[in-house]
This record gives structure tokens, sequence and C-alpha cells, in this order.
């Protein structure tokens, strides 16, 4: 639909046109999200929600770097709760212990981290007992 409108052409038609040969090619079967509800249907109108969604899309956050490390804490505790081995849990704590030990070297900017590295054989036997109970 990158084509111009001719002139002498009515504009609604011309439309009406692009859009049932589109229709005719098959553009418009198998778009994502196809057969499902809007998202955020009934949620209020909210001015950036497009800058959010691309956001979303682009993998950025809209949390500063020392509050995204802290939900990324909170998450892996989350992980390790649901971990099934404890091998799962060593790898989760390892790579969340390595990112509180980087941001700890160069403190991000944004308020203060108040984090410190996980004990992972502490955090085992926790497991472990949550496992037995």
């Amino acid at each position: 639909m990158t084509d111009r409108k001719p002139p002498g052409v009515d504009f609604e038609s011309w439309v009406d046109r692009q859009i049932r040969e589109a229709s005719d090619r098959g553009d418009f079967e198998n778009l994502p999200g196809w057969g499902k509800p809007l998202p955020s249907l009934d949620a209020p109108y909210d001015e950036m929600w497009w800058i959010k969604g691309k956001m979303h899309r682009e993998g950025f956050a809209s949390l500063p770097p020392g509050l995204a490390l802290r939900k990324e804490v909170e998450d892996a505790m989350g992980a390790v709760h649901t971990a099934r081995s404890e091998r799962q849990v060593r790898a989760i704590l390892t790579e969340i212990n390595e990112k509180i030990r980087t941001a700890l070297r160069m403190p991000p900017p944004g308020p203060p981290l108040m984090l410190c590295e996980f004990d992972i054989e502490d955090v085992l036997a926790a497991w472990r007992k949550s496992r037995t109970e």
C-alpha cells in the first residue's frame, strides 16, 4: 500500500480497492494476535500506551537499573522456590550473584541497591527444608 493515490480518483474508493486487493492476496490471514481479544481493552486510557508498548517489545526497562535489579532478585528467588533440582537452584543463584557483584562494583544510577550476594549453601539448606515439608 505504498502506492500514491492517482489524481482524479476518489480517496475512499482508492482505499477500499487497496484493502480488497490485499484481502484477495491473503495479506490479512495469519496475522499475529488473530482470534485473540485486544490486549488491555478494558484498561483505562493511557496517553503513553504506544511508548510503553514499544519499550516492552524492544526489551527496554522503564525502571531505573537499581530497581530493575531488585525486581530481578525477587524473580530469581521465586524461581528458586519452584526449582526442581539443586543444580537449578545453584545456576539461578550463581547468575543473580554475578549480577549483584557487578552492580556492587559499579553502582548503577538511581536509588541505592541495598543488596548483597546470596549465600548459596544457606539458600540451598532452606530449599531442601521446604522440599521435605
